[in-house]
């Protein structure tokens, strides 16, 4: 069977697979991200797997967070691996001999949605992929919008609460700070004391007694909310999709988030909200994806 390696980098994890033409997984794989231990780990964690994965490949699909010069095949800039200007697809070319293709997380994810997600036929709309960090893929027209610098959708940083939070960004308020699934873990421990994850603190939701859960994930979705009102009365999209980790809380989520934007729509319809059908997978989707684009 013809296969394409594919990798997604997170600022938690780093996931790949073999992934078939026709979408189907193989010989998943999962690593912590070693962010702890430098830049250079990075790269090296993900040259590693995929050397496990690429004997037989056709071509390998990398996407990461950050700044990402697609073109050239360079990873610019990670606020949350550190890493500068690294020439990736060249560094994997020179490892296996294959194509490469290298492209940021969120516009990967975006590509999924479009061809083989929610977004098949949609000409205006959002993918809010809601992770360690926020960012979007806006389709405008059909299209998906980069913008001048290749900078559209860092919707993540638009700040919500403008005497908020200092973002790791340097700014304050921004969404991020606020609804990402590492700032409800971190907001979660500053009221508490007790480190838990955003999944543990959504589980925690039912439980009358964690009032702290209550509010932290409160505080999230009224931010979504507010943002996402923003982007609808500027753009008017026909759908939002919510993508990533933290939409792994289903309806939770979604209810929620439906709530607070509607809140805030008071003259106009607000635009269905879904979640993924892609299972949190939908960077490794379009990582292959965009590999077999590669292997032509």
């Amino acid at each position: 069977m013809s296969f394409v390696v594919a990798v997604d980098v997170g600022g938690t994890s780093i996931k790949a697979a073999r992934v078939s033409a026709a979408g189907e997984l193989a010989d998943a794989r999962q690593v912590p991200t070693p962010v702890a231990d430098g830049p250079q780990a990075v790269v090296a964690a993900v040259r590693e797997l995929v050397a496990l994965l690429a004997e037989g490949a056709s071509a390998v699909g990398v996407v990461v967070p950050g700044v990402v010069d697609v073109p050239a095949g360079v990873a610019r800039y990670a606020a949350n691996l550190g890493w500068r200007d690294v020439p990736l697809a060249r560094l994997i070319t020179d490892d296996t001999g294959l194509p490469v293709a290298l492209e940021h997380d969120v516009r990967a994810a975006g590509i999924a949605e479009r061809r083989v997600g929610r977004l098949a036929g949609a000409r205006d709309a959002l993918v809010l992929v809601i992770g360690t960090g926020i960012a979007g893929v806006v389709v405008a027209g059909g299209d998906a919008v980069r913008g001048a610098t290749a900078l559209a959708g860092e919707i993540g940083h638009v700040p919500v609460y403008p005497d908020g939070e200092t973002c790791a960004c340097g700014q304050r308020g921004c969404l991020e700070t606020y609804a990402s699934a590492g700032a409800i873990a971190r907001r979660y421990a500053v009221r508490t004391g007790v480190a838990r994850s955003a999944e543990e603190i959504v589980g925690r939701l039912s439980d009358d007694a964690d009032a702290d859960a209550a509010v932290v994930w409160g505080d999230a979705v009224a931010a979504l909310g507010l943002a996402l009102a923003t982007y609808t009365l500027l753009l008017d999209p026909e759908v939002i999709v919510l993508s990533g980790g933290l939409a792994g809380a289903g309806a939770v989520l979604r209810d929620g988030v439906v709530a607070a934007l509607t809140g805030r729509l008071l003259w106009r319809p607000a635009p269905p909200v879904e979640l993924s059908s892609l299972a949190g997978r939908a960077g490794l989707r379009g990582a292959a994806l965009l590999a077999w684009d590669a292997a032509g």
